[in-house]
C-alpha cells in the first residue's frame, strides 16, 4: 500500500531536523559559550568540529557499501535513537576527549539518517510522481537550525551550555515520535539488492567526477561558515552578546530555499541552477571578512542560508535522475566526497585563525574554494542542456 507522500515528507522534515539541525549544527550556535565557560581554543573547538565531520565521512562510506535497500526504515530508527543520546551526553560530559569521541560517533549517525531517510523517502516519492516534494523534506534543516537557534540562548540563560544539549536532546526525542511514525517502507517496492546496483554500470558515468569535485570542494568551503559565524560574529562588537540572532537567520532563508532551488532546478536545469547557487553562496561567505558591520553578516546569514542546503536538494535531484535504481548508493558516494571536505574544512580554518588570529583569511580561502567549485559545474551544464534537447527530439 503507497504510503501518504505528505506524511512521509514530513517524517523525512523531522528526520532532518533531528540528526542535522541538531544532532550536527546546533554545535555552531552553541560552540561560543562551550569556549566561554570551558576556555578552548579556536584550534580545538576547529577539531573538535571535524572529528564530528570525519564521523559524518565514516558513515557516508559504511551507508556506500553495507546493503541498506530492505531494511532502510529500521536502520533509520535505530540512527536516530543513537544520535538523540550522542546529544544528550554532550550535556552530560566535561572531557575534551569524551567529546572529541561523541562529536565523532554523531557525524556517523547523521550520515546514516541523511543517506537512508533521502534515498527511502525519494524512492517512494518518485514512484508516486511527488519528487517536487524533497524540497520540502531537506527544507526541514532550515526549520531546525531556526527552532535551536532560538531556543539555545534560552536554555544556555537558564541552564549553561550543558542545559542547551540536554534541552535539544528532549526535543529530538519528542520528534522522533512523528518520524517512527510516519516513515516506513514501501513494502510494494521492487527489492533490488545493493550487488546489483553495484556492478549495473560497467564504468564510471562521465558527468560524475565533475559533480563530485564540486560537491566536495562545496563541502570543504561552507562548512567554515557553517561552523564559525556564529563564533566570528560573537567576537564583533556589533552583536554585544547577541550572535546566536544570525544563527536564527541562517534558518529562517533555509526554510523555504530548498523548495525554490527545486522549482529553479526542474524550470532551468540542475546544474546551471546549482552554479548560479554556489556563486551567491560564494559571496555571502565572503562578506564577513570584507565588513564586520551586523548589516554584512546579516546578509552573509540570509545568503548562506539560502543555499547550504539547495546545494543538497539539486545535487541529490540529478544524481538521481541519472541513477534511479541505485539512489542510495550514489547519493552514499556524494555524502562521502561532501564529508571529505567538510573533515578538512573546520580544522585549517582553526589553525589559519589561530596563526593570523583573525577569521578573515579563513573566510576568503572558503569563499574562493565554493566558487572554484562552481565552475567544474560548466560541462555538466552544457550535458544536461544536450541530454534536454535530445529528450525532445
Amino acid at each position: 500500500m503507497s504510503k501518504n507522500p505528505y506524511l512521509l515528507v514530513t517524517g523525512g522534515v523531522f528526520a532532518l531536523f533531528i540528526a542535522m539541525s541538531i544532532g550536527r549544527f546546533a554545535y555552531t550556535p552553541i560552540l561560543p559559550f562551550m569556549q566561554h565557560e570551558s576556555g578552548f581554543s579556536t584550534r580545538f573547538a576547529g577539531y573538535l568540529a571535524s572529528s564530528n565531520y570525519a564521523g559524518y565521512l565514516v558513515g557516508a562510506v559504511i551507508a556506500s557499501v553495507v546493503p541498506l535497500k530492505r531494511n532502510r526504515a529500521i536502520f533509520l530508527r535505530i540512527s536516530i535513537v543513537i544520535s538523540i543520546l550522542l546529544t544528550l551526553v554532550m550535556g552530560l560530559t566535561y572531557n575534551h576527549t569524551a567529546w572529541m569521541v561523541w562529536r565523532f560517533l554523531s557525524g556517523i549517525t547523521s550520515a546514516f539518517v541523511f543517506v537512508l531517510a533521502s534515498s527511502l523517502i525519494l524512492d517512494q516519492l518518485a514512484k508516486q510522481s511527488k519528487l517536487g516534494l524533497v524540497g520540502v523534506m531537506y527544507g526541514g534543516v532550515g526549520l531546525g537550525i531556526f527552532v535551536s537557534g532560538m531556543l539555545v540562548p534560552l536554555l544556555i540563560n537558564k541552564f549553561q551550555y550543558e542545559g542547551a544539549w540536554i534541552g535539544l536532546a528532549c526535543l529530538a526525542a519528542v520528534l522522533s515520535i512523528v518520524v517512527f511514525s510516519t516513515v516506513k517502507e514501501d513494502h510494494a517496492e521492487p527489492t533490488i539488492s545493493s550487488a546489483a546496483n553495484i556492478s549495473t554500470p560497467s564504468k564510471t558515468p562521465k558527468w560524475l567526477p565533475w559533480l563530485l569535485v564540486a560537491y566536495g570542494l562545496e563541502g570543504l568551503g561552507y562548512i567554515v561558515t557553517g561552523t564559525f559565524i556564529v563564533a566570528i560574529a560573537e567576537m564583533t562588537p556589533a552583536f554585544s552578546g547577541n550572535a546566536t540572532s544570525v544563527w536564527v537567520l541562517v534558518g529562517l532563508a533555509a526554510i523555504p530555499s530548498c523548495i525554490i532551488w527545486a522549482y529553479f532546478g526542474s524550470k532551468f536545469g540542475y546544474m546551471l541552477s546549482l552554479m548560479i547557487l554556489l556563486i551567491i553562496q560564494s559571496i555571502g561567505i565572503a562578506l564577513p571578512a570584507l565588513s564586520e558591520s551586523s548589516t554584512s553578516f546579516y546578509v552573509s546569514a540570509v545568503l548562506f542560508g539560502a543555499t547550504f542546503m539547495g546545494v543538497t536538494t539539486l545535487a541529490t535531484a540529478f544524481a538521481r535522475n541519472k541513477n534511479p535504481h541505485g539512489s542510495a548508493r550514489v547519493i552514499a558516494i556524494m555524502t562521502t566526497i561532501y564529508a571529505l571536505g567538510q573533515m578538512f574544512g573546520p580544522s585549517i580554518a582553526g589553525v589559519l585563525t589561530a596563526e593570523t588570529e583573525s577569521y578573515a583569511l579563513a573566510i576568503s580561502c572558503a569563499a574562493s574554494v565554493v566558487f572554484v567549485g562552481a565552475l567544474f559545474l560548466l560541462p555538466l551544464i552544457k550535458h544536461e542542456r544536450l541530454e534536454t534537447k535530445n529528450d525532445i527530439n
